[in-house]
């Protein structure tokens, strides 16, 4: 490289996406799988926004598309009408169950491009015979509900070095860490919590501001209100101070070996982040030995993201799981827990291919 270059150009490139969803019911549904009713069901017209002049439409094919997807359900994304064409975009299906969750995501894992009264979508999306044998945990009522997400490329603006005027450097903030610094250093503290005989020293506001419990033991005349002295009995002083160290920065504790005594405590407390991270820490500590206790866990604190990648964990590792103690004991004490399990066993054995990606052209 010559060593004269007196100068770097630069630019920069935005992609914007405008990610939209669209709940499609079909009642009655039985009927069409019983009577094949035609060809295929198209839904309602749907738009990204209530102005956007963009149109999309959902077609459900009863028996399949083609020969090879005989037997199935296919779904497809078909783009209606849009003022511009083509349009690049990447879409995933799913069926909401009876509990209201999203079941069995299916995605194309690839930007398409959509021309008008084009579409693409899933030709093997999930078996007749599986529908008709879960009726009460896919569609209650007989009714059917499938949801679709779509991402949807708008434009890509690009700024040049030339139109970018020089910026002046905003400090750092610094927020999170002067409120650590209140709390390790208990300043200006108002109230006392009291675990296992400790005493921790606290700030009112920053426990109602961030805990909708703590929140209401200070609203209400409650003696936590009149004494500004809370008693805590049920957490060890280490998961205390975890939970307080989340509270007063938002950052992830130290989460190794107590994820499940943290998770208990952030769920007591309303703080809804920090269960999250304590699942995703359980979830990278998955093993044959512990996933049936992890599902309960999960099941008890209504940890949802949790309970679905144990569930997927179980279905993968059945014969092993089933052989250990914690296993029995979901066996011996929670049979709903095991109804569910095995109600996933059913599309973990071929029900659910990986489905190939199909290109449809609407007639």
């Amino acid at each position: 490289m010559s060593g004269d270059l007196a100068a770097e150009s630069r630019g920069y490139t935005q992609i914007r996406v405008n990610k939209f969803s669209y709940r499609w019911t079909i009642s009655n549904f039985s009927f069409c799988l019983e009577g094949n009713l035609g060809n295929h069901i198209a839904s309602p017209t749907f738009s990204p926004g209530a102005n956007d002049k963009q149109k999309w439409l959902m077609k459900l094919y009863i028996n399949g598309n083609n020969e090879q997807s005989r037997g199935y359900l296919s779904v497809f994304l078909v783009l209606h009408s849009s003022p511009k064409s083509p349009v690049w975009a990447k879409f995933q299906f799913g069926i909401i169950n009876a509990k209201g969750e999203e079941f069995r995501i299916m995605n194309n894992q690839r930007v398409l491009r959509f021309d008008q009264n084009e579409g693409w979508g899933i030709a093997k999306f999930i078996l007749r015979d599986f529908l008709f044998c879960t009726r009460c945990l896919l569609h209650p009522d007989d009714k059917l509900t499938l949801c679709c997400e779509v991402s949807v490329v708008q434009d890509c603006i690009s700024i040049s070095e030339q139109n970018m005027q020089p910026g002046i450097d905003v400090p750092k903030c610094t927020l999170v860490d002067d409120l650590g610094e209140l709390w390790e250093n208990s300043r200006f503290t108002d109230c006392c919590l009291v675990v296992a005989g400790q005493e921790f020293h606290a700030h009112k506001a920053i426990l109602a501001a961030r805990s909708p419990v703590f929140r209401a033991m200070f609203e209400h005349d409650m003696e936590e209100s009149r004494t500004n002295r809370i008693e805590i009995h049920d957490l060890e002083p280490v998961v205390f101070k975890a939970m307080m160290d989340f509270i007063y920065t938002g950052k992830e504790p130290d989460l190794h070996s107590m994820a499940d005594a943290v998770l208990a405590a952030a769920d007591k407390y309303g703080l809804e982040r920090l269960k999250v991270m304590c699942e995703s820490a359980l979830c990278r500590e998955l093993s044959v030995e512990n996933a049936a206790h992890t599902l309960f866990l999960a099941d008890l604190h209504s940890s949802v993201q949790l309970k679905s990648r144990a569930m997927d964990f179980i279905t993968a590792h059945a014969s092993e799981v089933f052989q250990t103690s914690s296993w029995k004991t979901v066996v011996d004490s929670y049979p709903h827990l095991v109804a569910e399990v095995c109600a996933s066993l059913v599309p973990a054995h071929g029900l659910f291919p990986e489905p190939p990606l199909k290109r449809l052209k609407q007639s």
